[in-house]
């Protein structure tokens, strides 16, 4: 290529039009998914104090978000659970009933255009915070197993379009494969947590689902945030296991592994932009230390151009308002 003076790289950024015409990484709202966070009740929003914009909802006042997110061109909708009661077993979560299943049946007769996708996992519905059912103080994996599959096809036959298991427990999304299809759910797809990592990001969202670990962590389940090799067998074995997309987690804190997934699976990749990510951008605006709008497009953007191919974000109708008028 030619060098100084011939080549100018600046006459490319001379202006807003112009740096739009050779941008190379877009962010759109059909690229977005948002999380909600749904409670028994009617008329019922409550703030997280930890996450700013981001409320508990009943399924009538869920039901008005996730309106206004499909008016957005935000396509879908992933939601979490918090029921009224809770027990050993997280016996709500898969529960034909539970707040999840009623919701996900709400939001499909009521916008049927929207995808609605759910959170498989049992950590919001055990009272001791664990993604499954506890064995000498560790998460028995087999049983746990069973019944995250009961689970997600709970989900399937309430509506939902896909389930999405976060709970890392090994052969999975295998076995909720072949209970959907056994059940005739044969269209419902999967989005599995393919790589979910032990991270220090999640604390509001815990505050948000009510889901901190009565006791111990999860780093016997969630991987150590120094692999990426591992994280590549991960996704391959969830693909094998019937996975029709994968995510990691968090987002960009790592964004070379979502790179490396993507570049090595070709599947498409989902990143999810979590509620620590989310908080510290929001905190540090709020000072006014940094341009909240700002930082937030540039963390979207960070991850689109690191390979995602969608993004679960707190921050989309923000984002998708902004590309209103």
């Amino acid at each position: 290529m030619p060098s100084f003076p011939a080549y100018r790289a600046r006459r490319l950024r001379r202006s807003e039009p112009m740096r739009a015409l050779v941008r190379e990484t877009e962010v759109r709202p059909q690229n977005l998914v948002l999380p909600l966070f749904v409670v028994e009740g009617v008329g019922v929003r409550r703030p997280v104090a930890s996450m700013t914009g981001v409320e508990q909802t009943s399924a009538d006042e869920l039901l008005r978000d996730a309106e206004e997110a499909l008016r957005l061109g935000i396509p879908a909708v992933l939601l979490f659970g918090i029921p009224d009661r809770k027990d050993a077993e997280g016996t709500q979560g898969y529960a034909e009933d539970g707040v999840v299943q009623r919701a996900v049946r709400r939001l499909k007769t009521e916008l049927p255009e929207l995808l609605v996708v759910t959170d498989v996992c049992l950590c919001e519905y055990t009272s001791h915070g664990h993604c499954g059912l506890i064995r000498g103080g560790d998460v028995e994996n087999d049983a746990t197993v069973e019944l995250l599959a009961r689970m997600a096809v709970t989900h399937a036959a309430a509506g939902a379009d896909v389930v999405a298991p976060s709970d890392m427990m090994d052969g999975r999304v295998g076995a909720i494969r072949a209970a959907l299809d056994g059940a005739g759910f044969a269209q419902t797809a999967i989005l599995s947590y393919a790589v979910k990592y032990a991270s220090a990001f999640y604390g509001p969202f815990r505050d948000a689902a009510g889901s901190a670990p009565e006791f111990g962590d999860r780093r016997t389940a969630q991987m150590d945030p120094a692999n990426v090799r591992e994280a590549l067998r991960e996704a391959r074995l969830d693909v094998e296991e019937g996975a029709d997309m994968v995510m990691v987690k968090p987002a960009l804190a790592y964004l070379d592994v979502i790179h490396r997934v993507k570049e090595e699976t070709g599947y498409p990749v989902c990143a999810y932009h979590v509620s620590g990510e989310y908080a510290m951008i929001e905190a540090a605006a709020q000072r006014g230390w940094i341009d909240g709008p700002r930082a937030h497009r540039e963390a979207l953007t960070s991850i689109r151009r690191a390979g995602a191919d969608m993004i679960i974000s707190y921050w989309a109708r923000q984002f998708a308002r902004g590309l209103e008028g």
